[in-house]
């Protein structure tokens, strides 16, 4: 029986994420976390001769979170740029996980239009460590750019 080897478990650490606001590119390094969720919608469909129905897709979302440590106002400026002139950002975010010790190599997905829902936008705590930001965004669509290798023994 062919197990995985821990080596391939992939360090959630060793990842970069980069962002593209109109023009500019940036390395979102103050990144602390990112998580990037697909959703289908599904209908509920009744079946003559079942008592189970079935379930059919017909749609889905892609929502997102981040926490950053909070130097920067790239995300609170596209707040405040709608908030005062109505100007709706949209920004593509590039996710790339590589653990040079995984055989499963790396792995690249893009999200594409990424749209904030809301963000922290002032904030202090006296009993806290490190100023953060905390934000909630959906997304048109995600492509994978580049896919983790087939690990020996799955096929």
């Amino acid at each position: 029986m062919a197990t995985m080897n821990a080596k391939d478990a992939i360090s959630a650490k060793l990842a970069s994420c980069y962002v593209t606001i109109g023009n500019e590119r940036y390395l979102l390094m103050q990144a602390k976390n990112v998580e990037v969720k697909y959703e289908k919608d599904k209908q509920e469909v009744p079946i003559l001769g079942r008592t189970t129905k079935g379930n059919k897709a017909n749609g889905g979302k892609i929502t997102g979170s981040c926490t950053i440590y909070h130097n920067t106002d790239l995300f609170t400026e596209m707040l405040a740029g709608y908030q005062d002139k109505g100007e709706d950002m949209y920004f593509d975010m590039v996710i790339t996980n590589e653990d040079p010790s995984s055989s499963a190599g790396a792995r690249s997905v893009t999200i594409n239009d990424c749209n904030i829902n809301g963000a922290t936008v002032a904030s202090f705590d006296a009993d806290g460590e490190f100023l953060e930001q905390e934000m909630e965004f959906t997304a048109e669509r995600f492509d994978i750019a580049k896919a983790f290798r087939v690990l020996d023994g799955m096929q």
